[in-house]
């Protein structure tokens, strides 16, 4: 059986970095296309979409933060984030605008490429299951999860499409209910690896994840805080048939 190569998107000024990716993530099996911003935009509006988007955040015109913003209203296709920058806030707002990873500049091919691996894993991978066994359908508090589509419903049966980072948080949560969670275990659970020394973007993804459930840091319910120790999922969880 053929597999299709992923396709992915190389959002970069830099015609140098562009060819270097094109050459490198080519000759490793993803078929990779080069764009500006307004371009990209246009690819993911195309009947095919890419698998994944590589943006780097430091663009003229349409910025990275941008291109994170206006691509999450209509796609959870999975972003990683390239940045010059050593202000950790840049990382901070591409986090909590939609972005599954971020890499700083000047980057080795090898690490961007085990990211992408990674990323596409996580986004891919069917979900593991549950103690109350495998199931479509999860209930916690007042939301669901489609385990098959990756949506949010709401009690009046509204349904809000995750991307894949929201995605892979929530099932941890969902996996591990009333357990006191670190931060270096939803980074190694969600992402396969160590966190950096000082790494906060776990703090920002949970604090995105409440957005998404309709709370905020400071009275959250359902992700409460737990200080000095890391984050908790308080709700029951079942399993619906």
């Amino acid at each position: 059986m053929t597999t299709i190569p992923a396709t992915l998107i190389v959002v970069d000024d830099d015609p140098e970095i562009c060819e270097l990716l094109a050459d490198y993530l080519g000759r490793h099996g993803y078929r990779v296309f080069t764009a500006d911003g307004a371009q990209a935009l246009h690819s993911l509006r195309a009947e095919h979409t890419p698998d994944l988007l590589i943006v780097d955040l430091m663009l003229p015109g349409d910025d990275g933060f941008t291109i994170c913003r206006d691509v999450r209203k209509h796609s959870d296709v999975p972003i990683i984030m390239l940045t010059a920058s050593a202000d950790e806030t840049d990382r901070i707002l591409g986090l909590e605008l939609g972005a599954d990873d971020y890499l700083g500049k000047p980057f080795n091919p090898r690490e961007l490429l085990a990211r992408i691996k990674a990323v596409l894993r996580r986004t891919r991978s069917v979900p593991p299951a549950l103690p109350a066994g495998q199931a479509r359908w999860v209930s916690f508090g007042n939301w669901q999860l489609d385990r098959m589509t990756r949506e949010l419903i709401d009690l009046q049966g509204e349904r809000a499409a995750l991307s894949g980072a929201d995605f892979q948080l929530l099932q941890v949560f969902l996996e591990h209910p009333a357990k006191v969670l670190t931060r270096d275990d939803l980074y190694a659970l969600t992402r396969g690896r160590d966190a950096p020394p000082l790494d906060r973007s776990i703090d920002v993804h949970v604090c995105r994840l409440r957005q998404r459930l309709g709370e905020d840091a400071q009275h959250s319910q359902l992700i409460r805080t737990v200080r000095g120790a890391g984050y908790v999922l308080t709700a029951q969880v079942d399993a619906l048939t």
